[in-house]
Parts: C-alpha cells; structure tokens; sequence
C-alpha cells in the first residue's frame, strides 16, 4: 500500500507571497508548538481552522463540561482570524474540497520548519486519523526536505498536493536550505 499519493498540482505563489507579508502569522498562535511533548517543537504554524480552545476558569466549569461532552463534536472546527488575512488559501481549500468531493471540513493550518529542523515522529489519534484523510499543499520545500511515513520518504516540490497516511508513524527533516513551508487540510470524505 501506497502511504502518500500525489494527487494533483497547484499555483500557491499568491498564498506563499501573502504569507510573507504578513509575518506576524507566525506568532499569533503557538499551541501546537507549545504543546506538552509534542512533535511540533521546531515548527511554526499559521492556525487557519482549527477546534476551538477552551480555557475553564474554574474546576466546577470543567466537570460541567466533561458531564456533557457526549454532545461535544471533537471534529469540529471553527475559522480563525488568519483565514481572513490569507484569501489566497480559500481557492486552494475549496478546490481540493471540489476535487475530492469532500463532505466536512477540518483542521487548516500552515507549518513552517526552518533548515535544519524537524517534525518528530509521532502518529495522530486513531480518533483524528480514521475520521479525517489528510493533505498537505507544498508552499515552498527544497532538495534535502524529506517527509517519512512509514517506511516511505518522499519530497513534495512546491505546488503538489499529497495525500498521506497520518495514522501511521510520520515524520518530517528539513535537510534543505530553504523553509519548508505546506499547508495542512484535513478533509472527511465519503467512506
């Protein structure tokens, strides 16, 4: 079995060159890279749609919300305030959701990992991985940028779109000159 698929090709200077007007994105949100013992420690990303973050105030808050999290919907995300700055992603988003004929929208976001960094092994949830499939649009990447999963490595040039498997052990090292930069969709398809 295949665990990445090249499905398509896309023009993503518009959103690369948006991005690099605005790099404040960078540091609006740093949970994934903040994120306790993840795999996402040298990487910045651009939260595009995501699942809403809630904080409790307090503890009383928490268990009312664990009583009642048989109707949380742990799938569903909302648009953040990037989405808005970088309309240049919309088109590439709704056109994927187009061509694979995708029935939910999940998780968008834009990681970057500089020259020299990783993303750490890991496999996403069952509970993520089953549920959603998985793309990632290549923005910018250079020879030496190797993504792993499984036992295969490929390198995604900019503009291709990939298919991949998440549910098994992924990893990405950035062996190139340049920032690797994709954009992440996650898309529920017809089973």
């Amino acid at each position: 079995m295949n665990n990445f698929q090249r499905i398509g090709q896309n023009d993503v200077l518009p959103l690369l060159l948006s991005i690099k007007r605005q790099p404040e994105l960078w540091k609006a949100d740093t949970y994934l890279r903040d994120y306790p013992q993840g795999p996402f420690g040298e990487v910045e990303s651009i939260m595009l749609r995501f699942p809403e973050k809630r904080v409790f105030e307090q503890e009383a808050e928490l268990e009312k919300y664990k009583q009642g999290a048989s109707q949380f919907d742990q799938h569903e995300s909302i648009f953040y305030p990037a989405w808005d700055l970088l309309p240049e992603a919309h088109s590439i988003v709704y056109g994927l959701m187009a061509y694979t004929k995708a029935t939910r929208l999940g998780r968008i976001m834009i990681n970057k990992i500089k020259p020299g960094g990783v993303i750490f092994p890991h496999k996403d949830t069952p509970e993520h991985a089953t549920y959603w499939d998985r793309f990632h649009v290549s923005l910018q990447s250079g020879p030496g940028c190797n993504f792993r999963c499984d036992d295969e490595v490929v390198h995604m040039a900019a503009g291709e779109i990939w298919w991949f498997e998440n549910l098994l052990e992924h990893e990405v090292q950035n062996n190139s000159a340049v920032d690797r930069i994709h954009m992440v969709i996650d898309l529920r398809l017809k089973r």
